[in-house]
């Protein structure tokens, strides 16, 4: 199992995600090369569709970064992208926001753009104020809630993701300690299942890619089970 980690964060390969369903690739690809136009890559990346599980996300009751408490009831019936940080990360964080907050503006416009939740594994300094200023940084995607909670409320939604954290002492940063957590961003679907998910340092046109292919993926779906269902046919 390959793992990435550096100082402030580390991603590593979930080897209880298997893949659950067959690419429809050959479908998709000449539609995407003419849909994405925003997007520089010609191909959809393959592990984009095999990176789902029935075992990732669950239930979760957080405060937001307006005070307001939140469950993922509050993120259903839309696409929502998860991540978890925190505001005195200086660079994964910061530069995985603004990766997400570019794929946004590749995504073709028949394609609704998705939630973002970022979940600070940081609860003793990210407060809903500390969270307000910090998600309303120039390039950060602009439909982004921040969500906070006790360290027992983090635990539960970070055991739900698979995605541990801990603290890292260290006298020499300036506040005295660093947080380790998961690099990965989750694209939950509007059920919040887990639709597939982007390791550290995806680029955001495949970001961009991926969500347009499983967007067409379940358009077609969706039409051909609606002709299963007609009786005309």
């Amino acid at each position: 199992m390959d793992v990435i980690r550096t100082q402030f964060a580390f991603d590593r390969a979930h080897a209880h995600i298997p893949p659950m369903r067959s690419a429809l690739l050959a479908i998709l690809a000449p539609v995407l090369a003419l849909t994405v136009t925003a997007c520089s890559q010609t191909g959809v990346d393959p592990a984009c569709f095999n990176r789902t599980s029935e075992k990732i996300g669950g239930p979760f009751s957080l405060t937001s970064h307006t005070g307001a408490r939140m469950t993922e009831d509050n993120f259903k019936g839309r696409k929502t992208m998860v991540f978890f940080g925190f505001t005195h990360c200086p660079d994964v964080c910061p530069n995985t926001l603004y990766a997400v907050g570019t794929a946004m503006t590749m995504l073709p416009k028949n394609v609704k753009k998705p939630m973002v939740a970022f979940i600070s594994v940081d609860p003793a300094r990210d407060t809903p104020e500390e969270l307000s200023r910090y998600i309303a940084s120039n390039g950060f995607p602009s439909d982004i809630t921040g969500l906070t909670g006790t360290l027992e409320e983090l635990q539960q939604v970070s055991d739900g993701f698979g995605a541990p954290f801990s603290r890292v002492e260290d006298e020499d940063s300036a506040s005295g300690y660093l947080m380790d957590h998961m690099a990965i961003v989750y694209l939950m679907d509007e059920n919040w299942k887990l639709a597939t998910y982007f390791p550290l340092g995806e680029k955001p046109e495949q970001m961009a890619q991926c969500i347009a292919a499983l967007d067409l993926e379940r358009g077609a779906l969706q039409e051909r089970d609606a002709a299963d269902d007609d009786p005309e046919r």
